[in-house]
């Protein structure tokens, strides 16, 4: 974990509300955050269950079946 200045912010009862940090500190947050986001999107692939379910019958036919019941 890096180590970020930060100043919790409490209201009358004590209870934190807010964290204050640098806006350098913020930049560099932003940037782990993203890097970490388009890692997550390019290891989610959904080529690889296509054609796993084998239908027997026709979706829409099934659904109208479903409804009239």
């Amino acid at each position: 974990m890096l180590p970020f200045k930060k100043k919790i912010v409490t209201d009358e009862a004590m209870r934190p509300v807010a964290v204050l940090i640098d806006y350098q500190d913020w930049q560099q947050i932003e940037k782990i955050l993203e890097a970490h986001q388009s890692q997550q999107k390019q290891e989610f692939n959904l080529n690889q269950y296509a054609g796993v379910i084998q239908l027997t019958q026709d979706p829409l036919e099934y659904q109208q079946q479903i409804r009239d019941e």
